[in-house]
């Protein structure tokens, strides 16, 4: 998004800024001259909002748009996104918000929540024909068929015996039928299920599959082994040269960008995927495939169901698009209650999520002195879209008992403080933020973990070993992954036994020892007590820690026994949680001595390569492996870039598109002109006369202004 806007920035004179992970300055910068398109993600774009409001800039915010706005009704994201939405309608009334979504049932409950205006549109640019394959019968949709779908013909491809065996739901004769001249998308339940049929296919697809578009196919190979680190996936090295790949979390984002990019110019023409794909990618196909109605082992959603079939049909490539469920008889009726039924409603996550929904949003409140009153946060609560359903979602307790039930949650926990005037439960009764309150808002921390957090840092004090990195990446391992993991214990007694004294100090510091990890490596009853969460996230402070000693994600999912998807997944979220850690610090004098440390280390793992390739990778879209490319070709600075023509780019670096090389120049303008202007709005506030000036206002203030004019004009 941030690519394909930065063009239209320059030309039409407004930046485009990105926060996302721990890219974003708060608060964003005042632009005097021109305004800014904020592109950011859920999290961020709260934290965003709060920052406008604590300095009262939110009347400079002219338009919210919100993309996928079904998302408000899922878990914690949804409770975020509820939550900026909120404050933002009580806080401005200048400010337009636009909600989007092609999947919304209870509409009417979002319409009272936003005070919205609706408009909804069946107009689709291609041709949408969905199927439903039992056995060798392709039936398609018909609602006003009597059982919802009237038969359509009967598959024709000849199997052998062996093959009905390894294909039973009869893929290969689906897929032949489009590619290699169309696209096709197969979603699979499941991220290893993706892998094997990606294999399947290809040991069963004719030869002459490998001579449509051989030679690209060769130069994504070789793209994909630079990027690797001279190593390529082994089921991607067997099925590319067919057209075929899989797409799922276990990639890493060099990969990912790599076959995206191959799919969408027609070098790649499939791929096995999972459902993350239907959300965040826009890689249409003339053929969906739906291998079965599940998601891993839960049955799918009508919302989710919408959106994978959304991805058929290419506007302006495509006359017409068709998707293909593949059920067995005995999900035969729940199939047709599938397709035949409404979408699921919406439902607000506010209260469900307890310490990322209702008890942050009233810390937030309170500290932003947005409301400070029981009765004012009462208020407030009414005006969600949790207010909007109380009536629905709450069953024993009344949104007010609710309200006071979190404030009470909140004060026990240290985060409040209660006015001694008023009870608990009278409306007047006001609240203040504490020390900890503020730096857990300002940090967005998860209130289950900010005591954890203070705890940890305030122990990392007593004896914080600066040798190596280990222990400030372990105080910036995210919990709530630390949490999910569960460690290799041969591979954490081998990588235990390799550290240096100092490094082993940081473990002696956690109550963690060598003779512990050794005995569960070997599988030893143990009696002595340890904390289960501090070793998982000391396991996982291993992992991030190799990582930034060899910047190379291959030899540490070897190492590691974990997918190079999931490692690169660990580093992203530490580099966010970093910098949320990083701003709890500044609020809290006592942990000064982070602040420092924690800036440069926000930056390593945001990056987590050599250092030269910095500059390269803060121009959007350009990943570690681009980013190589350019340095060698060269292009080493954001200025090159900024002055590099697409042509000379096209003809210089492998496998980037002239689309792609425009936009990395424009992406690079865009970060030159926004540097620029920062420096120069900088300079001017220097020089401008401080309006409290003495003398400004009294006798002789004609003269005096002269004088500091003259001096700013030299």
């Amino acid at each position: 998004m941030i690519s394909s806007l930065s063009s239209f920035g320059i030309e039409l004179g407004f930046f485009v800024e990105e926060y996302a992970g721990s890219k974003g300055r708060f608060p964003p910068i005042k632009r005097r001259e021109k305004k800014s398109l904020y592109i950011a993600t859920i999290e961020k774009g709260h934290s965003l909002v709060n920052a406008l409001i604590e300095t009262g800039r939110m009347g400079t915010l002219g338009l919210v748009v919100v993309d996928e706005l079904h998302m408000i009704g899922e878990g914690s994201r949804g409770a975020t996104l509820e939550m900026t939405l909120a404050k933002v309608l009580y806080t401005s009334k200048t400010t337009q918000i636009i909600g989007m979504s092609a999947t919304l049932n209870n509409v009417e409950d979002l319409q009272a929540f936003l005070k919205a205006e609706y408009y909804t549109s069946q107009f689709r640019p291609v041709e949408l024909k969905e199927f439903l394959k039992v056995n060798d019968t392709i039936y398609e949709v018909d609602s006003r068929a009597v059982d919802g779908m009237t038969f359509s013909r009967l598959l024709n491809y000849k199997y052998s015996d062996a093959l009905k065996k390894v294909d039973p739901d009869r893929l290969v004769a689906l897929v032949t039928e489009v590619i290699p001249n169309y696209s096709c998308l197969v979603f699979c339940p499941s991220k290893k299920n993706c892998e094997n049929v990606a294999e399947m296919l290809c040991k069963f697809l004719s030869r002459d599959y490998l001579n449509h578009r051989e030679e690209e196919k060769g130069e994504l190979i070789k793209s994909l082994r630079n990027v690797g680190h001279g190593k390529v996936c082994p089921v991607l090295k067997r099925t590319i040269p067919f057209g075929v790949a899989y797409h799922h979390s276990g990639l890493t984002s060099d990969e990912r960008k790599l076959l995206e990019e191959a799919y969408s110019t027609g070098v790649l023409c499939l791929f096995t995927c999972t459902s993350t794909l239907a959300a965040g990618v826009n890689l249409p196909a003339r053929r969906v495939i739906l291998r079965a109605p599940y998601v891993a082992n839960t049955f799918l959603k009508r919302n989710q169901y919408k959106q994978m079939i959304g991805r058929a049909g290419r506007a302006g490539i495509d006359t017409a698009g068709e998707s293909i469920l593949l059920l067995q008889e005995k999900d035969k009726q729940q199939v047709l209650g599938l397709i035949n039924g409404p979408l699921e409603d919406c439902h607000s996550h506010l209260v469900e999520e307890f310490t990322k929904g209702i008890q942050s949003l009233f810390l937030s409140l309170i500290g932003l002195k947005i409301a400070e009153s029981l009765g004012d946060i009462y208020q407030f609560m009414n005006g969600t879209l949790f207010g909007v359903q109380q009536k629905t979602l709450l069953r024993e307790k009344s949104l007010w008992e609710v309200t006071v039930g979190a404030l009470e949650h909140l004060t026990e926990k240290g985060l409040l403080q209660k006015d001694s005037h008023g009870s608990p439960e009278e409306s007047r009764c006001h609240f203040r933020i504490t020390k900890l309150g503020q730096a857990s808002f300002k940090g967005a921390i998860d209130l289950t973990y900010c005591d954890t957090l203070y705890r940890d840092l305030k122990k990392g004090l007593e004896g914080l070993v600066l040798e190596s990195l280990l222990h400030l990446v372990y105080l910036t391992t995210p919990y709530d992954l630390a949490a999910q993991s569960e460690p290799d214990w041969m591979v954490y007694f081998r990588q235990f036994s390799q550290l240096s004294p100092a490094e082993q100090s940081v473990a002696t510091l956690l109550g963690i020892s060598e003779s512990f990890i050794g005995r569960k490596a070997s599988g030893q009853a143990i009696r002595k007590k340890v904390d289960k969460n501090a070793v998982n996230r000391l396991y996982l402070s291993f992992v991030l820690y190799s990582l930034l000693k060899e910047t190379n994600v291959w030899s540490v999912s070897e190492r590691f026994n974990m997918p190079r998807g999931y490692i690169q997944n660990l580093l992203m979220g530490a580099a966010s949680f970093s910098s949320c850690v990083l701003h709890f610090c500044e609020e809290l004098e006592e942990f000064w001595v982070y602040k420092a440390l924690l800036t440069e280390l926000t930056k390593k793992l945001t990056y987590c390569v050599k250092a030269e390739l910095i500059p390269l990778m803060e121009v959007t879209g350009v990943l570690e492996g681009r980013a190589k490319q350019l340095y060698s070709a060269g292009y080493r600075s954001v200025v090159h870039l900024a002055n590099a023509n697409p042509e000379v780019l096209v003809k210089t670096i492998d496998h980037l598109s002239r689309r792609q090389a425009k936009q990395i120049v424009s992406s690079a303008k865009m970060l030159l002109h926004e540097k620029a202007e920062a420096l120069q709005e900088e300079a001017e506030e220097l020089l401008r006369l401080p309006a409290d000036l003495p003398g400004l206002g009294g006798p002789g203030s004609e003269r005096a202004g002269s004088h500091a004019g003259d001096l700013a004009l030299r």
